[in-house]
């Protein structure tokens, strides 16, 4: 009989997580025998539990808060967008049983647009990028891999959007939040990072931006997906900007990790989309 395939989510703590629903959905979906399950480790637990995956028969698994970097630190190989942003969130053992670490972020942003506006990158030259966090250098990464050839970075404190600036190269500008207005007028696409209008972080809250400024044409993206419309994305809306809510990053960022681990490239659907909406929906 052949070896049941397993893989986990890690992190600390972990029952928020919705990787198990999104994994679990697939292998069922595609018939397959495995497991995905969540597993909560301390930072002091983190790097024994890593080292000793083959052993617990663990082919691989996801990483979220706060052992990104640590993975990062512990991995034998890593792709190049890992190298790139400095995290890893999606570990493999290889055939030759190395420790493999990648990040599906910039995948999950990316694919995310493709499938809402596949258009969004045609012609497309400016962002406008808030917030300077880890989620932002994986913005960053995909909207280079992608062209653009101008990315402000706004962040209230300006020495972390330098940073980025320094790490990306010179087509990564930083500002502060005082100069962000300035740069809206002139985006193709606007991406809030931030946690402003996530649910707990003043989501009934108008978002500091006057985005009727902005071009007709622009996109307005968000990578938070709790609450699905942030204040940040109604009021694009109200706007007329063509918007992309942060639900389908979620989804996009988990289909490489179970392609490593089960052997199946799995499809984003509209029923696993609100399996997941209505999972946000009811906690």
């Amino acid at each position: 009989m052949a070896e049941m395939k397993q893989a986990f989510v890690t992190g600390f703590p972990i029952k928020h997580s919705r990787s198990p629903l999104i994994h679990n959905y697939w292998l069922q979906r595609y018939g397959l025998s495995g497991s995905y399950k969540a597993i909560e480790n301390s930072p002091e637990n983190f790097p024994n539990f890593i080292q000793t995956l083959a052993e617990q028969g663990l082919r691989g698994g996801n990483v979220t808060i706060p052992h990104k970097e640590a993975a990062f630190a512990l991995c034998e190989k890593r792709d190049a967008a890992a190298e790139a942003i400095g995290a890893v969130n999606t570990l493999w053992i290889d055939a030759e049983n190395h420790l493999n670490g990648g990040n599906t972020d910039a995948y999950g942003f990316a694919a995310n647009l493709d499938a809402q506006l596949p258009d969004w990158d045609a012609g497309a030259k400016i962002a406008l990028v808030l917030g300077a966090g880890g989620a932002s250098r994986a913005v960053l990464y995909a909207l280079l891999n992608r062209g653009f050839e101008k990315i402000i970075v706004v962040n209230r404190t300006v020495e972390r959007a330098q940073a980025l600036a320094a790490h990306f190269g010179s087509k990564v500008e930083a500002a502060g939040w005082d100069e962000a207005q300035g740069f809206v007028s002139s985006a193709d696409l606007i991406v809030n990072t931030t946690s402003l209008g996530m649910s707990g972080h003043g989501e009934a809250q108008e978002f500091p931006l006057h985005l009727a400024q902005a071009k007709p044409t622009a996109i307005a993206t968000d990578i938070v997906y709790i609450p699905l419309e942030t204040p940040f994305l109604r009021q694009a809306r109200q706007a007329g900007l063509r918007c992309v809510d942060g639900l389908g990053m979620l989804l996009h960022q988990a289909v490489p990790g179970f392609e490593h681990w089960f052997g199946v490239c799995p499809e984003v659907t509209d029923e696993l989309r609100q399996i997941i909406l209505d999972d946000v929906l009811k906690s």
